[in-house]
């Protein structure tokens, strides 16, 4: 059984306060992002359980695990909780076999969904069976402590910074895995992250901490649009696409893909048919008033100004609708004053880069 979390929490160490109201869906990844030192750490280890003086209230689904008030507060075991840690530890006296086999007697078999042929195939961890975890690389032991969290059956599944020590090549492959994964397996996700490229990556719903508060919380493309800019730092404001495959050229080896807004051209091949998600920063995007012509640009798309935030910052941001899919628009203030871009004017949107999400 999965559910949706609902919590507020208070708990202080030391000079730190935490002082935090998390809602999170039943389903899917929700990403909780944030500086170092903003909460997100303290807060997974609040809803594992693992902070015995945390007050204040969490549901999960329609049960209660902490009641503070009412002297509720139901053991770390007893919550259906997996946690990953930024440094996984698999047993090393075990192989990795072993590891994986004591998660799987964790799991009632009555409640198993998962097989371990199909957890070490997703995670391409079947060729490590035989080893022990300390003849394994950082992703590797990565990879089974997600694998064995999975076999021991949670319905919540809580992952704490756990590609932060990888190298970027290990980091980009497990990226790719986990998105996989977590579109085949029906438990919620909560995954705690300060990379706002995973966020991006991997997440459908987005909660923002920072000093121990929540600062914003919502699906990922409405926090991504964000005026403020609460999400990663403002040169990255962007946002994302959903787009489907739907030709390739073999000549000049471009993929088409379309979207609610229209067409979007990229390099290289991408297989027909499957879905896409793509990330345009608004930085990547200029505007026009009229249809550009002899244009090295191959992402021109009509558009409506539907707001502009920051108009006399030096760098104002636009808001634009593409019949339905929104993005944002990074300018220079003469470019404003200039091309008089305000709500309701007709545009063209060209797309410089995007970047196609594994």
């Amino acid at each position: 059984m999965s559910g949706a979390l609902d919590a507020r929490l208070a708990l202080t160490l030391g000079s730190f306060r935490l002082d935090a109201e998390l809602r999170a869906p039943g389903t899917g990844v929700t990403a909780v992002v944030g500086p170092s030192g903003s909460g997100k750490s303290t807060l997974l280890r609040c809803l594992a359980g693992l902070e015995p003086r945390a007050l204040g209230r969490i549901r999960f689904g329609d049960e209660t695990w902490l009641d503070a008030a009412r002297g509720v507060c139901v053991p770390a075991h007893r919550r259906g909780a997996a946690v990953v840690f930024q440094d996984a530890a698999p047993f090393a006296h075990l192989s990795v076999r072993g590891n994986l086999e004591y998660g799987l007697r964790r799991c009632p078999v009555a409640r198993r969904q998962l097989a371990l042929d199909d957890v070490t195939g997703w995670l391409r961890i079947a060729p490590l069976l035989d080893r022990r975890p300390g003849g394994l690389s950082g992703g590797e032991r990565q990879r089974v402590a997600i694998a064995r969290a999975l076999l021991a059956g949670p319905r919540l599944l809580l992952l704490d910074e756990p590609l932060a020590s990888l190298d970027s090549p290990a980091r980009a492959e497990i990226l790719e895995l986990l998105r996989a994964l977590f579109a085949r397996t029906p438990m919620p996700v909560l995954y705690v992250t300060h990379a706002r490229s995973e966020a991006v990556h991997l997440a459908d719903h987005v909660v923002v901490m920072e000093a121990g508060r929540v600062r914003a919380s919502g699906p990922l493309r409405e926090i991504m649009l964000r005026a403020d800019a609460p999400f990663g730092e403002p040169g990255e404001l962007g946002c994302v696409v959903e787009a489907e495959v739907i030709a390739f050229d073999e000549r000049d080896g471009i993929t088409e893909l379309r979207f609610s807004g229209g067409r979007l051209y990229v390099p290289g091949r991408l297989r027909l048919g499957e879905r896409r998600r793509i990330e345009i920063l608004a930085r990547d995007i200029s505007l026009s008033l009229d249809a550009p012509h002899r244009t090295s640009i191959l992402n021109v798309l009509p558009a409506r100004v539907e707001a502009v935030y920051d108009a006399e910052s030096l760098q104002p941001v636009v808001r634009v609708d593409l019949g339905g899919t929104e993005l944002l628009a990074r300018v220079s203030r003469r470019s404003l004053r200039l091309l008089e871009l305000r709500e309701g004017a007709r545009v063209f949107v060209q797309v410089k880069a995007v970047a196609v999400i594994p």
